[in-house]
């Protein structure tokens, strides 16, 4: 089977050495430049470029090379809360089976019906090679925080002006609340009308006392 991955790509592990005995074990460790859009998009990453460390095992197993391994990187992002940058060290742990293309399936327990779903899933050695990004890339994915903080108790930023309230623990704001600035301008309209009556009864009542005289 001709393959079309390229050995020299540093994300290609090639399983040669290894061999088809199983239970043989390979420990590899390299550094890598992280690929481009290497995390959770427009929240937190690895910068494309960046240092990957990688500590890897290779297991031969019957139908194939059991690849286990970490990652370790520096991701960056912005806090969700207050939108500062930030920077968190990331520790991606993977384990996934790649198998010969001539592994054979007797020996699996699923059921017929899953064959065609499970092939779908399965990631196969293409002569000898196989590529670790896309297992790379979920794994860093999944290590990652969906909502990162720069700190666990990050206040955030103020709702009216947007001040980052972690800078000034004290910030605040005297202004009323708009639905009640709308409700005392009213009771004031009110007021000012009560008074408005009385007078007038005021000065009915001073008629009729003159009148009476």
């Amino acid at each position: 089977m001709s393959t079309h991955l390229d050995h020299r790509n540093p994300l290609v592990f090639d399983t040669h050495e290894l061999g088809r005995r199983p239970g043989a074990q390979q420990r590899l460790t390299r550094t890598v430049d992280a690929p481009v859009d290497f995390g959770i998009e427009g929240v937190v990453g690895v910068p494309e470029g960046a240092p990957v460390e990688l500590e890897i095992r290779l297991e031969s197993v019957m139908e194939g090379v059991l690849v286990t391994g970490t990652a370790r990187a520096s991701a960056q992002g912005e806090c969700v809360r207050c939108l500062e940058p930030l920077g968190l060290e990331v520790d991606a742990d993977f384990q996934e089976m790649f198998s010969y293309p001539d592994a054979d399936d007797r020996g699996r327990a699923a059921e017929p019906a899953d064959d065609a779903e499970e092939d779908e899933d399965r990631l196969f050695l293409e002569d000898g090679l196989f590529d670790l990004e896309p297992v790379l890339r979920d794994a860093v994915v999944l290590a990652l925080p969906m909502q990162p903080v720069c700190q666990e108790d990050c206040p955030g930023l103020c709702s009216q002006c947007g001040a980052r309230l972690a800078d000034d623990p004290d910030h605040h704001h005297d202004a009323v609340d708009i639905r009640w600035a709308a409700l005392q301008g009213l009771a004031g309209t009110i007021q000012d009308g009560e008074k408005d009556e009385m007078s007038g009864a005021d000065a009915e009542a001073g008629v009729d006392e003159k009148q009476e005289k």
